[in-house]
């Protein structure tokens, strides 16, 4: 009995292999559905309404801080390297040096505080959408600087351009991935695809 009980408690190195396998599968889709979704946009001004910012809210979820942004640098690393991958289906080191571009490095910022206050929180709503509410800011904040110091504007106009227009709808991209993450995660751990919180 003995035996038996320190073997269902220790896992195997196939296991362990196997969790590894399918984190690298998970890292990989959610790479591919960036790559897929990140260009699809909705030119409004300066900056396009995007789905990039929702990706990386699910991808927190179910990867975690770590795993989550390392997804999306890999997204952003295709992209600088020239793949149509970002909005408007362009990409190159042009645009992430260009006005634009701080947005996208802010979302780096926004993936390891959203994963950190899903991961403190356990995955509960309001810790969550707290937590990617307050990276959503920081990414904002970065991006709107660096909006500012590209293009010579002033910071209303960068607001005006760059921030007011995307208020609500990223706002409804939190509450939808904070009620949508919880239950793909709950789906992927009862199937033994990803460990709990």
């Amino acid at each position: 009995n003995t035996t038996m009980n320190s073997r269902l408690e220790t896992p195997t190195s196939s296991t362990k292999s196997k969790l590894t396998i399918y984190q690298m599968a998970t890292i990989s889709l959610m790479t591919a559905l960036l790559c897929i979704l990140g260009p699809m946009s909705i030119p409004i001004g300066a900056i396009p309404i995007s789905f990039t910012n929702f990706v990386i809210y699910l991808t927190v979820y179910l990867l975690g801080t770590k795993l989550g942004t390392l997804s999306y640098l890999i997204y952003l690393l295709l992209g600088t390297a020239g793949l149509p991958v970002f909005s408007a289906y362009s990409g190159g080191l042009a645009k992430l040096a260009g006005p634009t571009g701080g947005y996208l490095i802010g979302f780096i910022f926004m993936s390891i505080i959203s994963g950190i206050f899903i991961k403190q929180g356990k995955g509960k709503i309001l810790p969550s959408i707290l937590g990617m509410a307050i990276g959503t800011a920081v990414a904002y904040l970065f991006g709107t600087i660096w909006f500012m110091i590209e293009s010579g504007s002033t910071l209303m106009y960068a607001l005006t351009a760059c921030v007011f227009p995307f208020l609500i709808g990223d706002a409804v991209k939190i509450l939808l991935a904070s009620n949508i993450g919880p239950l793909i995660r709950s789906a992927l751990q009862k199937a033994h695809l990803l460990e709990s919180l």
